[in-house]
């Protein structure tokens, strides 16, 4: 699946705008960003990707596992300088039973990427190839930081 990075970036926002955005999810994740330590000899790992991948999540305000995983990216970009961008403001739709969706205000891009589950986290390397994915959560018993590096090494 090659995708147009461009056209992404500009349907998106970093992941500090989003999370510092004022709104619902605001509190739930400032207090995550600041209780979360990342591991940094996986960081250390993680930076010789800064210029070679992109990272991209749906995310929404009421999400759970966003409000878990969302903050630990933007400690991740932060510290590697790898481009995390959000597409955020995530609703389900109520109207149509056959959309999981509800498109506005959700991004289009969510039937295009046919999430179906959030956050959902896409990496795609600078051409806009897909490396690898993260639904939800990492693996149990792995972290975030431990799961992009897994990805990223295997390609």
């Amino acid at each position: 699946m090659k995708v147009n990075i461009e056209k992404l970036r500009s349907r998106s926002v970093l992941v500090t705008n989003y999370i510092q955005e004022p709104g619902i999810g605001y509190e739930k994740f400032s207090q995550r960003k600041k209780e979360y330590t990342v591991d940094q000899s996986i960081i250390q790992k993680l930076r010789p990707f800064t210029n070679k991948v992109i990272i991209f999540v749906f995310s929404a305000e009421w999400c759970p596992d966003c409000h878990r995983n969302v903050p630990i990216l933007e400690l991740i970009s932060e510290k590697t300088g790898i481009e995390i961008r959000v597409f955020g403001h995530i609703k389900r739709s109520n109207v149509n039973s056959t959309k999981k969706w509800s498109i506005p205000p959700s991004p289009e891009e969510a039937e295009e990427f046919n999430v179906q589950k959030i956050p959902y986290i896409i990496l795609f390397d600078r051409e806009g190839e897909k490396i690898g994915e993260i639904i939800e959560n990492p693996p149990k018993g792995k972290t975030l930081e431990e799961t992009l590096l897994k990805i990223l090494t295997s390609i």
